[in-house]
């Protein structure tokens, strides 16, 4: 999934003017994000675009149900449940969905984030009913069982020891996250903390599975070469019975203003230090989003970019890298990174000093107009490349539904990027990457 390119459009910017007679270099088709939407009466809501360039289908169970949705005790509930969710049903053994769906020529895959959990299928267009039945099955009749949990605990445990402890970095961006957010649940990671699952109970789960897996917490995206009526009979069919349950309970935490910087030191075994920062942004529907992920791109988007040309093209550092939010733009305020890594042996303060000095130079100075229009046609040239695809147009769907509140905003945001200007740009850069907004966390080597 793009870092943050989740602009879309249902007429891709129409080439949108950006006041300075260059607009952005191409645009998409009006149908590329045209979706029928459809409320079923248990809440459950149903989106389909419509596309018959292939026969293939993407069919997608999105929840709003991510670790902003957690509390202490039961981090990491959220993934061990997309993790859950393959363990069969009374009327299908464990793996056999994916078993099914795979034999029928489909790729099966989910994945968790702060903000909600995606569930898809990949499948030639004739497969589709069969996918539909098969989720429905499992988000009403999942079978929650002590064996179960037992065993999905130890896989996603593992897992945390793969992906974040025994890499150089992940508990340095753990961390970080620890540092920057001090009330809000996006402080602990996706994955959890390994104490939380190892106390996780099966009441836990019961509760969670009941609460955040109920119709009105779901969205369904059905997109590719396929017959809306029938789909909209397909999910009412498979669908319908299941029972509307109160809504979940708000998440009602926050993230207090910084005021002043925190830094924290990671000691590792490893040759390249690195550097960790983060500086507290907006959530997705704010007008300020837009100009940051540009100013983003204006830094390190590319070979042209401020710090590819300062520090990877002399070969000051092995990476210099800035980003807003995290796999994709965030339901609630979010963090604007910039990570470095040194090359073995080099002072990482002096590195982080001559960051601070590009970046203060960027302040004062201000960007040039063709920087925003080099950063502003990547982003909607990558848009344009991913949306090709039936899968990656319906995840779009799915995902602003749940982090913006409409499925419509992608197709508003892409024609927002376009609209940036050097003074948008010149604007949040002085407004959000001050010290006193900044918290930095430093990897040093340490042997082991």
């Amino acid at each position: 999934a793009a870092p943050a390119a989740p602009a879309r459009e249902s007429r891709m910017t129409q080439s949108v003017s950006r006041g300075d007679g260059n607009p952005p270099a191409a645009s998409l088709p009006a149908e590329a994000f045209q979706a029928q939407e459809t409320v079923l009466p248990n809440g459950l809501r149903l989106l389909v675009l419509e596309d018959h360039a292939a026969p293939v289908v993407s069919f997608q169970v999105h929840l709003a149900a991510g670790s902003r949705n957690e509390r202490p005790g039961i981090t990491g509930i959220s993934h061990l449940f997309e993790h859950m969710m393959f363990k069969g049903t009374p009327r299908h053994g464990p793996e056999e969905f994916a078993r099914v769906l795979q034999a029928q020529g489909g790729q099966v895959n989910a994945f968790t984030t702060e903000d909600s959990t995606c569930y898809y299928e990949n499948l030639p267009a004739h497969a589709l009913g069969l996918a539909i039945e098969l989720e429905a099955d499992r988000q009403a009749n999942l079978l929650l069982t002590e064996a179960n949990l037992a065993s999905e605990r130890e896989v996603v445990r593992n897992e945390r020891l793969v992906r974040t402890v025994n890499t150089p970095y992940g508990l340095a961006r753990e961390q970080l996250l620890g540092l920057a957010y001090q009330q809000h649940p996006y402080r602990w990671p996706v994955v959890g903390w390994d104490a939380d699952l190892v106390a996780l109970r099966l009441e836990d789960c019961r509760a969670y599975f009941e609460t955040y897996y109920a119709a009105g917490n779901t969205t369904l995206v059905a997109a590719g070469d396929l017959d809306p009526a029938r789909v909209r009979e397909q999910v009412e069919e498979a669908y319908g019975s299941l029972p509307s349950r109160p809504e979940p309970p708000p998440v009602v935490a926050v993230e207090p203003p910084q005021r002043g910087e925190r830094r924290g030191v990671h000691r590792k075994d490893l040759q390249a230090p690195a550097l960790f920062a983060a500086f507290h942004a907006p959530a997705a529907r704010h007008d300020d989003t837009a100009p940051l992920l540009v100013l983003a791109a204006v830094l390190s988007g590319g070979r042209s970019s401020r710090f590819h040309r300062r520090f990877v093209r002399t070969g000051r550092a092995g990476a210099v890298h800035a980003d807003l939010g995290s796999s994709f733009l965030n339901r609630d305020p979010s963090l604007f990174h910039m990570n470095a890594v040194a090359n073995p042996g080099d002072d990482l303060e002096r590195l982080e000093a001559e960051i601070w000095e590009e970046v203060d130079r960027l302040q004062q100075q201000g960007v040039q107009p063709d920087e925003v229009r080099r950063a502003a046609r990547q982003i909607l040239a990558d848009l344009i490349l991913r949306a090709q695809t039936c899968f990656y147009r319906g995840l779009q769907l799915g995902l602003y539904q749940i982090r913006a509140g409409d499925w419509r905003f992608p197709a508003r945001f892409a024609g927002a990027v376009g609209r940036v200007t050097a003074a948008d740009v010149d604007r949040v850069a002085r407004a959000y990457l001050s010290a006193d907004n900044r918290t930095v966390v430093s990897v040093l080597p340490e042997p082991a």
